[in-house]
C-alpha cells in the first residue's frame, strides 16, 4: 500500500484575504473554489503549480472568531530558491514573525496567525 500527500488543510476568518494573502505572499495560484449549497461553508484549494499538494482554505459560517491555535508549533514549509529576496518582500508585506539566520529561515504569518516556514530550496 502506498500513500502520497495530497493536501493541507487550515481554517480561516475571511476566505477572500486569505486567498489574496497566499497568491501575494507565496505566488500560490487558485485551483479551484466551492461553496457548499446551504451556505454552511466554503473552501478554496490553493497550488503551487509544481506540486500537486494543494493548501485547503476552509472558511465555517457558524465560526466568525479567531482560531485558537494554542502555541502555534505547527506549521507548513515552503521552499524558495532565493530567501534573501523572499525575506525581503515579506519584510516589506509586514508578515515576518520570527528569523533563524543561523538556520537560513524564517517563519511568515499568515492573517489568522498561522505560521508558514520560508527555507532554501536544496
Amino acid at each position: 500500500m502506498e500513500f502520497s500527500f495530497n493536501h493541507t488543510n487550515i481554517n480561516v476568518t475571511d476566505l477572500d484575504r486569505s486567498i489574496k494573502f497566499y497568491q501575494d505572499a507565496l505566488g500560490l495560484t487558485l485551483a479551484f473554489r466551492f461553496p457548499a449549497p446551504d451556505g454552511s461553508f466554503e473552501i478554496a484549494f490553493m497550488g503551487d503549480g509544481k506540486t500537486e499538494h494543494r493548501i485547503e482554505l476552509t472558511w465555517l459560517k457558524d465560526h466568525p472568531q479567531p482560531y485558537d491555535l494554542s502555541d502555534n508549533e505547527i506549521h507548513i514549509a515552503f521552499a524558495v530558491k532565493d530567501t534573501q529576496e523572499a525575506l525581503e518582500k515579506h519584510r516589506e508585506m509586514g508578515c515576518v514573525c520570527m528569523e533563524n539566520a543561523a538556520m537560513g529561515l524564517y517563519f511568515i504569518e499568515d492573517p489568522d496567525g498561522y505560521w508558514l516556514e520560508i527555507v532554501p530550496a536544496r
